[in-house]
C-alpha cells in the first residue's frame, strides 16, 4: 500500500494530475491524427471518422465532406478511420468490390502509394511541427535576457548584505567583463568561489561598485518530477544553506556535496522565504538518485542527483526574441530531444545506462501534473517534449505504428505489390504483442524503479 501511495503527487490532487495528463495527451493525439486526416484529404483519401478518444461516442457531427467528427468517452488516444479500412487500427484492408475507379481512389487501399505514404508520415510530422511551434512560443513568451544583463528583480536570499537593485546593469564582476546570459556559465566558472563578490554596475547612469552574493547561490529554481527533492518536499525558491552541517553559498558546492556522497543520505538545512519578506529555517533528509543525463553530443553522463535546478539570483530583464531566433530555438530543442531519445534507447539496449530511464503512463501523468502546477510555460514545454517523443515512437518500424506502415509501403515500392492481407494481419498481431510487452515493461518501471 505504501508503494502505491508514493505514486501520489506531492503538489496537489490526483484529479489535477489526471486532468493535466488528459489535456496533454488529447492535444498531442489530436494534432497527430489531424496530420493523417488533412494530408489524406489533400491526397484524395476520404476519412469516414475522426475521433478524439475511444469507446462510446459522447458527441458527433458530420461535415459536408461526409467525415464524422466525434468525441468519445475514453480520452486516452484517438484515430482517423479512412474509407476502406477494416477497423480503426487498419489491421487489414476491407474488401471493396463493385466500386468504380473514382470511388476506389477515395479509399486508403485504392489510393496511389505516394498518397498513402504521405498520409501515414503526416501524423509524426505534425507532432514534430507541434513541438517546434510550442518550443518557439515558449521562448517568445518567456523572452531572452537583455544585453547587457540588467536586473529586473532579485530572488529572496537569507543573507543581509549590500546588493543589487532593479534597474542595475551588470558591467563587471570581480573586475571581469560580464557577457550575455548565453556565455554566463563559462564566465561564472572562472570567478573565485567566495560568499561575497564585487559587482560593478551602471546605476542611474553612473558606475557603482557594490558587494553581492555569489551569482549562482544554492537556490532551488526548479524541482524535477520523480526526484528525491520532490519526494522530500523541496520547493522552488528554497535556499539550501548547509549540507551535512557544512555551510554552502554556491550551487556548485551543493552539486559537489551530492556527488561526493555516492548516494548516502544528505541532511540539508533549508531557508524558505515567506510572504512577509522573511523566511523560515527547516531541515530535510533525502537520498540522491543515480541519474543518467543526456549530453549534447548524444552520450550520457551518470551522476548522483537530488533533482533540483539552480539559477541566477537576479531575475534579468528580457527582450522579445525575433521570429527567426525563436524558430531556431524550436528546431534545436526538437532535434535535441530526438537525438537524446535515440541515444537513450541505444544506451539502454547496450546496458550503458539503466533501463529504468524508460517510463510509462503513470510517470508521464505525474510529470504532466507537476509541469502544469509550475505554470503555463512549464506545461507547454512538457507538451512539446512529449509530442516529440510520440512522433518519434510512431516512426519506429513496428507493425501497428506509422513506421511499420511505411516499411510496408517501401516493400510495395520495391516489389510492385503490397504484402498479402494474411501476412499483414500476422505482422500486425506481432506488432501489437511487441507494443503490449513494451507497455508492461514501462509500467513495471513506473512502479518498481527508484
Amino acid at each position: 500500500m505504501d508503494g502505491l501511495l508514493s505514486l501520489l503527487p506531492g503538489f496537489g490532487s490526483v484529479a489535477f494530475t489526471v486532468l493535466a495528463f488528459i489535456i496533454a495527451l488529447s492535444v498531442i493525439v489530436a494534432i497527430h491524427e489531424y496530420g493523417h486526416y488533412i494530408v489524406g484529404r489533400w491526397s484524395g483519401i476520404q476519412a469516414d471518422v475522426f475521433s478524439v478518444g475511444f469507446g462510446p461516442v459522447l458527441f458527433a457531427r458530420t461535415d459536408s465532406r461526409g467525415t464524422q467528427w466525434q468525441v468519445a468517452a475514453l480520452p486516452l488516444g484517438g484515430y482517423v478511420k479512412f474509407r476502406g479500412d477494416a477497423d480503426v487500427a487498419s489491421m487489414a484492408q476491407a474488401d471493396t468490390p463493385g466500386l468504380d475507379d473514382e470511388a476506389r481512389r477515395a479509399t486508403m487501399s485504392g489510393a496511389p502509394l505516394w498518397a498513402r505514404s504521405a498520409t501515414v508520415a503526416a501524423g509524426p510530422l505534425f507532432n514534430f511541427v507541434l513541438s517546434f511551434l510550442l518550443f518557439a512560443a515558449v521562448l517568445m513568451l518567456r523572452g531572452v535576457a537583455s544585453d547587457p544583463l540588467t536586473v529586473e528583480d532579485l530572488r529572496p536570499l537569507p543573507q543581509e548584505m549590500a546588493t543589487l537593485e532593479p534597474g542595475d546593469a551588470l558591467l563587471r564582476i570581480e573586475g571581469r567583463e560580464v557577457p550575455s546570459l548565453d556565455g554566463f556559465d563559462a564566465f561564472i566558472a572562472d570567478l573565485p568561489v567566495a560568499p561575497r563578490l564585487d559587482y560593478t554596475v551602471n546605476r542611474d547612469g553612473a558606475e557603482t561598485v557594490i558587494e553581492g552574493p555569489y551569482p549562482y547561490p544554492p537556490l532551488v529554481a526548479g524541482v524535477s518530477p520523480e526526484s528525491a527533492a520532490m519526494a522530500a518536499g523541496l520547493e522552488a525558491g528554497d535556499v539550501i544553506t548547509a549540507v551535512n552541517g557544512t555551510e554552502i553559498f554556491a550551487f556548485d558546492q551543493l552539486r559537489e556535496a551530492v556527488e561526493a556522497t555516492g548516494g548516502a543520505p544528505l541532511d540539508l538545512e533549508i531557508w524558505r522565504p515567506d510572504a512577509d519578506g522573511g523566511g523560515d529555517t527547516l531541515s530535510i533528509t533525502l537520498e540522491p538518485k543515480r541519474t543518467d543525463l543526456p549530453l549534447a553530443d548524444g552520450g550520457f553522463d551518470t551522476r548522483w542527483m537530488i533533482g533540483v535546478s539552480g539559477g541566477f539570483y537576479i531575475v534579468p530583464e528580457t527582450r522579445r526574441p525575433g521570429v527567426i531566433e525563436a524558430a531556431r530555438y524550436g528546431v534545436e530543442q526538437t532535434a535535441f530531444i530526438v537525438r537524446a531519445s535515440l541515444s537513450g534507447l541505444y544506451n539502454m539496449a547496450t546496458g550503458q545506462i539503466s533501463s529504468c530511464n524508460l517510463r510509462g503512463p503513470v510517470s508521464i501523468a505525474r510529470t504532466s501534473g507537476v509541469a502544469a502546477s509550475q505554470g503555463a510555460l512549464s506545461f507547454l514545454h512538457f507538451v512539446a517534449l512529449l509530442s516529440t517523443a510520440v512522433g518519434l515512437l510512431n516512426l519506429f518500424p513496428i507493425p501497428v505504428l506509422d513506421g511499420g506502415h511505411l516499411v510496408f509501403h517501401a516493400y510495395e515500392a520495391v516489389s510492385g505489390k503490397p504484402p498479402g492481407v494474411r501476412v499483414m494481419n500476422v505482422l500486425m498481431a506481432i506488432g501489437l504483442a511487441l507494443m503490449g510487452l513494451l507497455m508492461v515493461f514501462a509500467l513495471n518501471n513506473d512502479f518498481f524503479c527508484p
